[in-house]
């Protein structure tokens, strides 16, 4: 098998992140929490994705597997955090989106924006391998591509999961666990941090 090419996603290739970034998640412990019912679910990720795709593409950078295998979104040093401007922009569609959820997505957010650290370090906001692609290796290769970068740059990566499983591709790709915490009645994340490496 010929390994897919990372690219940087351009406004062209906005739908194929949405489509690629919504069909990861659908599983995901976090929004199946926040979003119980599945086919709620499947219908808000994608409407949640395109709100989040581009504001994370003005912030920083999207990431993409030739063919839509994988997807990553980063946000720049010191844009971890969203501004005002941008918080005005996405609240009328988030209140949409979620609905009667949103007490719970705000819960979510409220733990990971309390343990995310500051200072620069570029910001692993979203990854995902679509479904029909995983455990083929795509998900460790689109995080190689934005990490030799930090490397390159001095600067560390920060990202946060609820996923168990994730944690230990984590690992493998540098990143060490520095929090753990519980949303009152929800998930349980962990946030990990990985160190630059010596080019």
């Amino acid at each position: 098998m010929v390994d897919a090419a990372i690219l940087t996603a351009g406004p062209d290739d906005r739908g194929e992140l949405v489509a690629t970034l919504s069909a990861a998640f659908q599983n995901d412990p976090a929004l199946s929490w926040i979003l119980p019912d599945p086919a709620h679910r499947a219908r808000a990720l994608r409407s949640l994705f395109t709100v989040l795709v581009p504001a994370d593409m003005r912030a920083g950078t999207a990431l993409r597997s030739d063919g839509g295998a994988a997807a990553a979104l980063w946000r720049a040093p010191g844009r971890a955090h969203s501004g005002m401007g941008e918080f005005l922009r996405t609240l009328l569609p988030l209140l949409f989106i979620f609905g009667r959820a949103l007490p719970r997505g705000l819960k979510v957010q409220g733990g990971i924006d309390a343990h995310r650290p500051t200072g620069h370090f570029w910001y692993l906001h979203y990854v995902g391998v679509h479904p029909d692609h995983q455990g083929k290796g795509h998900g460790g290769r689109i995080i190689r591509a934005q990490t030799a970068k930090a490397d390159a740059q001095g600067l560390p990566c920060w990202l946060e999961t609820a996923t168990p499983e994730n944690v230990v591709l984590y690992q493998r790709l540098g990143f060490e666990t520095q929090v753990e915490w519980d949303v009152p009645d929800g998930p349980h994340f962990w946030g990990m941090l990985r160190q630059p490496q010596p080019v």
